[in-house]
């Protein structure tokens, strides 16, 4: 299908951005990579009077060593987390959810910052940022905002960016010694999206949990942070009996989507089931 109309500005400074987004208020969108926008244009899901283009600003893409955390633009592409070496050192979880976002195609184009405003529960890096505790930093009118990924997600594809606002940047804490990760995910095809998703850090000590943290995909209208899941196996031993025992409370409090792909008990089962993987993955065991 084709569009509606549209008018379209390209800024070449963040300010220009920001001027351009908040003239336009809440008939102004964002557009980067639009590897999540383009398609609700083309099925007329989304009229938007006008797109403000932000594929130009090279302020906003690449990864920075901030001593206990990196900071990442939020026109950093998929593809990008996928082989940026700090990433890959201090945030590994990223790199290895990125690495199954869609197909290649996608991965080239879809940016970070794209995801998490975009804000779709069945999306894999929301839920991964909210398991990394990451910051979003929002620029607008009135300057910089932070915004705990906790605090970021409101509802199905909303957030806390206001009129005016761009997400800019990410800031990721750095994983210290100790900690693993895993991205578990069930999907029909490699390019479709998850039906769910678990991201599982784990950190040991002394065989056991010392602390663990648990983001959940498509399983409510936000990513969720399995709470349930974090307090049992804090504590326990590090081993698959005691990380699958934990795991059978990773639904408790959901309310996953009824859809073709899906109905709420699969994917609490399913949600039980990679919880269980993630962790033992995570874990080393």
């Amino acid at each position: 299908m084709i569009p509606a109309k549209f008018d379209y500005v390209r800024p070449s400074s963040i300010g220009e951005a920001v001027t351009a987004l908040a003239a336009g208020g809440d008939d102004a969108k964002v557009i980067a990579g639009g590897q999540s926008l383009l398609p609700l244009l083309r099925l007329r899901l989304a009229y938007p009077e006008l797109l403000v283009d932000v594929g130009g600003l090279d302020d906003l893409v690449g990864v920075t060593d901030g001593g206990e955390h990196l900071l990442i633009g939020a026109r950093t592409t998929h593809y990008q987390l996928v082989h940026d070496p700090l990433v890959a050192r201090h945030c590994g979880l990223l790199a290895e959810a990125a690495a199954t976002v869609a197909d290649p195609a996608v991965r080239h184009r879809g940016t970070l910052g794209g995801s998490l405003a975009h804000a779709d529960p069945a999306g894999d890096l929301p839920a991964v940022a909210l398991a990394l505790d990451a910051t979003m930093i929002a620029h607008g009118p009135s300057g910089d905002r932070e915004v705990a990924a906790r605090d970021f997600f409101v509802d199905y594809l909303t957030t806390t960016l206001q009129p005016g606002e761009i997400l800019t940047g990410v800031r990721v804490p750095k994983l210290g010694s100790g900690w693993g990760y895993r991205y578990e995910k069930f999907h029909r095809t490699a390019q479709a999206w998850a039906i769910v998703g678990v991201a599982a850090l784990v950190r040991r000590s002394n065989g056991q949990v010392a602390e663990a943290r648990v983001g959940l995909t498509n399983m409510g209208s936000v990513p969720i942070r399995a709470a349930a899941v974090e307090a049992a196996v804090a504590g326990a031993p590090a081993s698959p009996e005691a990380l699958h025992a934990a795991a059978a409370s990773a639904a408790d409090g959901t309310q996953p989507p009824a859809d073709l792909h899906g109905a709420p008990d699969y994917r609490r089962h399913l949600a039980r089931v990679l919880t269980g993987r993630a962790l033992e993955a995570a874990a080393g065991v």
